[in-house]
């Protein structure tokens, strides 16, 4: 049962392949912010896995993050996740993004709990 409470956390190593400079989001080689955003999504919808139906999963939907300072590569992040609000289908999360000196990022992120056939065949339908 998804409750408010569920916490979630996941560590990337910088690496030249996930910073701006490679992602094209920028050109400096620092973890890049759509890489950040990749780990945030991607421990916030891990953490709830676990709790949904078969046959469901999570769809972020919104996210509102700031990237307050540069990971250079051979370092790591760590996201870690909080869900804070759950209203029957949408999920809030408080995510922190640190690395070994301190807060990178923070903010919150939005995702809504899908029926999965459902929503690759509306999906998919826009194909037609």
């Amino acid at each position: 049962m998804l409750s408010t409470g569920i916490k979630g956390r996941k560590t990337t190593e910088v690496t030249p392949e996930n910073t701006a400079e490679a992602v094209g989001s920028g050109t400096l080689p620092v973890f890049a912010t759509p890489a950040m955003i990749a780990l945030i999504e991607a421990t916030a919808s891990e953490s709830v896995a676990p709790f949904l139906e078969e046959g469901s999963s999570t769809v972020g939907t919104h996210l509102d993050i700031a990237h307050s300072s540069a990971t250079p590569v051979g370092m790591s992040a760590t996201c870690e996740t909080e869900l804070v609000e759950v209203d029957r289908r949408r999920l809030v999360f408080r995510v922190v993004v640190t690395d070994a000196k301190g807060e990178i990022g923070s903010g919150t992120h939005e995702r809504f709990v899908v029926d999965n056939a459902k929503f690759m065949s509306k999906a998919e339908s826009k194909m037609e």
